[in-house]
């Protein structure tokens, strides 16, 4: 009888302690956030610089996890940056660059932790380079205004519009507008005008149409401006 009463009181021990599981589970490891995107101090966009030895300079990035960062600069004369002029990742916030004069070139920067997450990068800058003996430079490439890049717009009608200027005080500006459903545009609807807005009716619908403006200083300066495009519904 003894005997029974040990193994029933044997019995109720293992059955109250034997499915206690005392391990914990880890954590598991937070996701590694890319750091915020830096911003460009100088040169700032539409800016001449008199030195070809340009200093480059930019705000620190910040980054969740508190991770080392570097920075990666592009240059390039095109802001499509392809090919580009200049690649270097870095540790600094500064940088200079000798670069080749009586350029008009286009400057980013982004950065990216020591886990290889990336920010994004940076606006791009457009910068003219002091050429030599140089008495007009070309203007600054127009920038888009309306409509949006890539954008859908209502009706079949539509205005464009743009801004532009010139490192040269004091020199007035003509545009050619190019406009098509051809990437690049070929068909010139507009020249020598000094207005920065051009209205396109009779749109066809559900179709890409491709724009590009080139713009003229008065002392023989060209700049070729980018292909825009947008949709209509």
């Amino acid at each position: 009888m003894r005997n029974i009463y040990l193994v029933l009181i044997l019995g109720l021990v293992m059955s109250c302690g034997g499915g206690s599981d005392d391990s914990i589970e880890p954590e598991p490891e937070k996701e590694n956030e890319a750091p915020s995107m830096p911003v460009g101090v100088y040169p700032l966009n539409n800016t001449l610089c008199i030195d070809n030895n340009v200093v480059f300079e930019w705000e620190a990035a910040t980054d969740p996890e508190n991770n080392s960062l570097r920075y990666k600069i592009e240059v390039a004369e095109n802001n499509s940056f392809s090919p580009l002029t200049f690649s270097e990742t870095l540790n600094s916030t500064t940088k200079t660059i000798v670069l080749e004069k009586g350029k008009t070139l286009y400057w980013r920067v982004k950065a990216i932790d020591n886990k290889a997450a990336e920010s994004a990068y940076s606006s791009a800058a457009q910068f003219v380079v002091e050429g030599e003996a140089v008495s007009n430079h070309a203007p600054f490439a127009p920038a888009l205004v309306a409509p949006e890049m890539n954008s859908e717009i209502d009706g079949l009608t539509c205005t464009l519009s743009w801004t532009s200027s010139d490192p040269d005080e004091g020199d007035s500006l003509n545009y050619d507008v190019y406009f098509d459903t051809v990437n690049p545009p070929v068909s010139k609807v507009s020249e020598n005008q000094s207005s920065t807005t051009f209205d396109i009716g009779s749109l066809l619908a559900a179709t890409t149409y491709y724009f590009r403006v080139n713009v003229k200083d008065d002392n023989g300066g060209t700049t070729i401006g980018q292909v825009w495009s947008f949709n209509t519904k």
